[in-house]
């Protein structure tokens, strides 16, 4: 296992990309909460990224709305199972952590939810940004509000852009 890694530009910032034998295990925001030590990133190697740069440019330009990649959820069993559930949850929509909770069957868990959600290693692509507080007010994020904030404008951006184009 020999991690290897390379940083994008986003219209979020640089990205950090973090693979093992060819699977995403890692997508970072600068300054991200629960961010692992650069050293646990492997060595700088662009090879095994063209496809995930790829995907992640079409989903800045509008072009994607979900994606299609190898990746390694690494994590405790609760936390994969918060995270999969992650990726169920529409492009340009928006669940509460209480709705998360109870997706996965536990809906006294609102706040394990979100301990886990905080914690995704992959974000972006597990749509961690898609979860809210109960009232739709935005609640934390790991790449910190104003990310959250413009992810979820841009979705939104496009999917009524999208709609508007199909009633035309």
């Amino acid at each position: 296992m020999h991690p290897v890694n390379t940083v994008i530009d986003s219209p979020v910032g640089p990205l950090t990309l973090v693979a093992v034998d060819g699977a995403l295990t890692g997508l970072y925001m600068e300054r991200q909460r629960h961010r692992p030590p650069e050293e646990n990133f492997g060595e700088p190697d662009t090879a095994p990224f063209g496809p995930m740069i790829e995907q992640l440019q079409e989903y800045f330009s509008g072009q994607r709305n979900e994606f299609d990649l190898p990746i390694n959820l690494i994590g405790t069993p609760f936390q994969r199972t918060v995270w999969a559930e992650l990726c169920e949850i529409p492009y340009g929509e928006t669940i509460s952590y209480g709705e998360l909770a109870e997706r996965i069957g536990k809906p006294s868990a609102s706040r394990a939810v979100g301990l886990a959600n905080g914690k995704n290693p992959i974000g972006i692509i597990v749509p961690c940004h898609r979860v809210v507080g109960s009232t739709g007010n935005l609640t934390g994020y790991g790449g910190g509000l104003d990310r959250k904030q413009h992810l979820l404008d841009f979705e939104r951006r496009d999917t009524a852009a999208t709609q508007a184009a199909l009633d035309f």
